[in-house]
């Protein structure tokens, strides 16, 4: 296995549509452990394929406390929510960002696991928050586009000013 590089905003590719997955593959099945890997190793509880500049629709994540839980779905798609949940998210394309999100608390989502059996899954409060999260990268938008236009340009802007501090190191 290996960590992959993270694609940071505002790379283009964080705002396209992913293509579906046609078929399971043995390159998809190591995509999906390098996924893994680089999800633990940055670390975060998700990551989508498109944070990796890979356009299909493939999510991971563990929202375990021991990272004992891992979850891979393909082409997964949201079939029902209900309630709602305000929760401050994070994201491994914009580091040190944080802001309270609202989304729905509970979920039923549709997808593939890595064998490529159809499965659906019941998940509600962090689980059902981040597979929301990664859902929204595979349809090219980040959690700051669930904020106000304000909130939203002033995280960017301080975003734009951590990096080029980090850049001046």
């Amino acid at each position: 296995m290996q960590t992959l590089d993270l694609v940071l905003f505002p790379n283009q590719g964080l705002r396209e549509i992913c293509a579906p997955v046609t078929e399971m593959t043995d390159e998809l099945d190591r995509l999906i452990d390098d996924m893994f890997y680089t999800m633990y190793d940055a670390p975060g509880i998700g990551l989508a394929a498109p944070q990796i500049a890979v356009q299909q629709r493939v999510i991971v994540m563990d929202v375990s406390e021991k990272k004992d839980q891992p979850i891979a779905l393909i082409n997964p798609k949201i079939v029902r929510t209900a309630g709602q949940i305000t929760w401050e998210e994070g994201c491994l394309s914009l580091p040190d960002i944080y802001a309270k999100v609202d989304r729905p608390s509970d979920i039923l989502v549709r997808g593939m696991n890595r064998d490529g059996k159809q499965i659906e899954m019941e998940a509600s409060d962090l689980l059902a928050i981040c597979i929301q999260h990664e859902i929204d990268h595979l349809n090219g938008k980040l959690f700051v586009d669930h904020l106000s236009p304000l909130k939203r340009t002033r995280l960017l802007q301080k975003f734009k000013k951590l990096q080029a501090e980090k850049a001046e190191r």
